[in-house]
C-alpha cells in the first residue's frame, strides 16, 4: 500500500522518479512551478546532506526483517485515517475491511509489526481527508511543492489538518516518544526509496510533480483508469485523442 503520511510525502519532495522527461513544457495544473521549483531546491538540499545520509546508515545497519517490521508498524497506525475517511466517503466496505485489519494486526500482528491480514487477503484502499474532499466535490487547484512536506495540491493542503488528528501518534503525551516515531516513520520511508533513486534521471521537479498528480487520480479513483480505447475491435481518431488527452482537475 501507498503510504500518504508526513513522512511518505516529506520523502516523496526528495525524490524525483526513474524516468527522463527532457526539457518540461508548461503544466496548466503547475502556475506556481517558479515558487515550487525553489521550495523543491531547498526540500533536495534538506535531503542530500541531512536526511539521505541517515536513511542509508539506517539502511546499512538495520535487518531487512526489522525493517519489514517497522514499515507494518506505521501502516497499522495509518488503518485509522483510512477507516475515518471511508466512512465519510460512504466506502462501508473498505471501512469494515480496515477496522478488522487494524483489530487483527494489532492483536494477531503483536501491535502491527506483522501483517497478517495482508496474508489472508485482506486488503484495502487506504484514504485520506484530501481524497475524501475530492469525492466530496472539491477541485483539485494548484500544484503546491511545500517546505519539508513536499509534493501536495490546494485541495490536499486543506486536508492535511484533518489527518493530523487521525494520526495516533500525534496523542502521545512524551514529546520525546511522539517525535521519535515521527522520525522514524521518515527515515524508514526514505530507506525504502535509496533502490528508486539509482534510477533517477531528468528533469527531477517535473516528475515528481507529474508522478504525485498521476497517483493522487489513481488514489481518488481507487484504482479505475477508466476505458481503453485500444480494448475495444474499433476505434476512430476521435477515441485515440480522447485517449491522450490530459484530466483537468484543476477546477
Amino acid at each position: 500500500m501507498i503510504k500518504t503520511s508526513l513522512p511518505a510525502l516529506l520523502a516523496m519532495s526528495l525524490l524525483a522518479g526513474c524516468a527522463s522527461t527532457g526539457d518540461s513544457e508548461p503544466n496548466p495544473q503547475d502556475p506556481w512551478e517558479g515558487f515550487n521549483r525553489n521550495v523543491y531546491t531547498f526540500n533536495d538540499t534538506l535531503d542530500r546532506y541531512a536526511l539521505k545520509p541517515v536513511a542509508q546508515g539506517y539502511d546499512y545497519v538495520t535487518p531487512e526483517l526489522v525493517q519489514d517490521g517497522v514499515g507494518n508498524f506505521f501502516s497499522n497506525l495509518g488503518e485509522v485515517r483510512t477507516m475515518f475517511n471511508s466512512v465519510l466517503q460512504w466506502k462501508w466496505a473498505n471501512a469494515g475491511i480496515s477496522t478488522g485489519r487494524l483489530l487483527l494486526n494489532s492483536t494477531v500482528g503483536i501491535g502491527g509489526l506483522f501483517d497478517p491480514a495482508s496474508e489472508l487477503g485482506w486488503t484495502v484502499d487506504e484514504e485520506d481527508f484530501g481524497q475524501t474532499l475530492a469525492v466530496w466535490g472539491a477541485g483539485q487547484g494548484p500544484y503546491l511543492m511545500l517546505p519539508l512536506f513536499g509534493p501536495s495540491t490546494l485541495r490536499d493542503t486543506a486536508g492535511m489538518p484533518v489527518d493530523y488528528f487521525n494520526d495516533p501518534i500525534n496523542y502521545l503525551e512524551e514529546d520525546k516518544v511522539r517525535y521519535g516515531l515521527k522520525a522514524l516513520d521518515l527515515v524508514d520511508t526514505r530507506a525504502g526509496l535509496l533502490e528508486q533513486e539509482k534510477l533517477i534521471q531528468g528533469d527531477r521537479y517535473s516528475f515528481i510533480r507529474d508522478a504525485y498528480l498521476q497517483r493522487r487520480n489513481f488514489e481518488i479513483n481507487d484504482g479505475k483508469l477508466g476505458d481503453d480505447p485500444f480494448a475495444s475491435d474499433s476505434f476512430d481518431d476521435a477515441d485515440l485523442d480522447g485517449a491522450f488527452a490530459p484530466e483537468d482537475d484543476s477546477q
